[in-house]
């Protein structure tokens, strides 16, 4: 079936001459976007396996793709870096060592590649603890802490991304040096009726506690800090019978954040630290090349760890829309990209935005999708400077298809009523299970793009994109209403 339709604020899809020869997906689709909030603007793009266009409306069109871009940024990693992963895992690696100081006891140097690690209790691979018990059992004393995070740009957020997200997970700066995903966690608890609430957090933050515990009501809490700043304010009010409420806080300098858990685990193992803890940051010199850094003395020991699988990295950004580890990959990618763009040497800084950008788009230009089809700031999403059309995403899903990456790719989308973030959308409809798409949300836009099993078990491949959502409201269920439209006709 081959379907277009124009959409225009929401005036009728099909003219009244011809309404009585529409097909019944015409009309539902009519029925479903006359129900989204009044302003909203919709994209979209359908095609068969065969690639022929069964529903298009406003295909061309640019809009804002939120986390959509995830795709874009995995494909161009795995179709840029899976020929040599060893020498890429390589070069992810994030090391601790004991370098000899000038005099005095060694300093322990922290260097990041971006390689993701934790401080969980529960952790096995790619733990901190590990790292830290391994110096402690060389040293007993050591000198200053070194973060070093310069295998980066410093360049922490990216154009276009909102102010009010920096303080929050969904925002915390991007770097070479991964810890507990840059962010950590805030509870609060009630107190007895009219005391303060109580406040956990790491005392890596001081905090400013105006949480008051009342009688009854209801939670009402949020929290602030300006950016750069290590003094969390926390107010509102917690009835005293509550549970905890919970959030995450973005980091704003992760290479001083993981310089004070080293320094903090050190001395917890009983190793004392004479000196303080000192960051390193590679500032954009916006020349296209970087010196390289002055050469240091030999380690005295050097533990190093490695990043996880590709396609472990992949799936950990598309099945929860994991926002910083796409920023960390963007970068990687653009430190190693280079070598496989036969269209030229990639522009920008070694790990830069600049550079990991000019590498999807090279990706795209060989995907054969067009140059005026897309534009991105970053790599998660975050930015509202990101345009794509629903005929861009829906290219690079089919270009995909043949590429021997194709089943990691796939494997990392959520699927519908399954997991990731769409583990609660499509439950109970026929396309549970059916769909393998990635989600999108910010400000004022949703959208969806992905595969689809139709009824006729055919796969569709699709993209949804819609902007200008009023800030009350969400598009979210006219997606998936025409999600199970589209799969029932066909």
């Amino acid at each position: 079936m081959r379907l277009a339709l124009t959409f225009i604020a929401l005036l009728p899809l099909v003219a009244p001459a011809a309404a009585q020869t529409a097909s019944p997906l015409s009309l539902q689709v009519e029925t479903i976007l006359a129900q989204a909030p009044k302003g909203a603007r919709f994209g979209v793009l359908v095609v068969d396996d065969a690639g022929q266009e069964i529903l298009a409306i406003d295909p061309d069109q640019r809009f804002i793709p939120a986390s959509n871009t995830k795709l874009f940024t995995t494909a161009a990693a795995l179709d840029a870096m899976s020929d040599d992963a060893a020498a890429v895992e390589a070069r992810a690696a994030t090391s601790l060592a004991l370098v000899p100081a000038a005099r005095g006891a060694p300093d322990v140097v922290l260097t990041g590649g971006g390689t993701a690690l934790s401080t969980a209790n529960e952790c096995v691979k790619r733990c901190l603890g590990g790292l830290l018990s391994g110096i402690a059992m060389k040293a007993r004393k050591v000198g200053n802490v070194i973060a070093d995070d310069t295998a980066f740009a410093d360049q922490r957020w990216s154009p276009g991304m909102s102010w009010n997200n920096i303080p929050t997970e969904s925002g915390t700066a991007a770097s070479a040096i991964v810890v507990d995903d840059n962010e950590v966690p805030l509870v609060v608890s009630p107190g007895t009726a009219g005391a303060p609430g109580v406040v956990a957090v790491t005392p890596y933050f001081t905090v400013r506690n105006e949480v008051q515990t009342i009688a009854e009501g209801q939670t009402r809490l949020a929290f602030d800090r300006a950016v750069g700043s290590r003094e969390l304010r926390v107010y509102g009010m917690i009835p005293v019978n509550a549970a905890p409420w919970r959030e995450r806080l973005g980091i704003d300098d992760p290479a001083e954040f993981a310089g004070w858990l080293v320094r903090e685990g050190l001395l917890a193992r009983g190793v004392k630290v004479g000196g303080k803890v000192i960051v390193r940051h590679r500032p954009l010199q916006g020349l296209g090349v970087v010196s390289a850094p002055a050469k240091a003395p030999e380690p005295r020991l050097a533990l190093a760890v490695m990043p996880a699988p590709l396609a472990e990295e992949v799936a950990v950004i598309n099945k929860p829309s994991q926002n910083l580890r796409a920023e960390v990959l963007l970068r990687r990618l653009g430190l190693v990209a280079d070598a496989k763009d036969p269209l030229g040497p990639v522009t920008g800084e070694p790990g830069s935005l600049e550079s990991g950008v000019a590498a999807i788009n090279a990706t795209l230009a060989r995907a054969g999708i067009a140059r005026t089809a897309y534009d991105f700031s970053d790599g998660s999403g975050m930015s509202t400077y990101n345009r794509i059309s629903p005929r861009a995403a829906v290219g690079l899903l089919t270009w995909a298809k043949g590429q021997a990456w194709a089943p990691v790719w796939r494997a990392s989308l959520p699927v519908g009523g399954i997991d990731g973030t769409l583990r609660r959308r499509f439950i109970g409809t026929p396309v549970a299970g059916k769909v393998w798409a990635k989600t999108g949300t910010l400000n004022a836009t949703n959208a969806l793009s992905g595969y689809l099993q139709a009824a006729s078990g055919r796969e569709l491949t699709f993209s949804i994109l819609a902007n200008d959502v009023p800030g009350d409201a969400s598009a979210v269920p006219m997606i998936d209403a025409l999600v199970v439209a589209i799969a029932a006709a066909n």
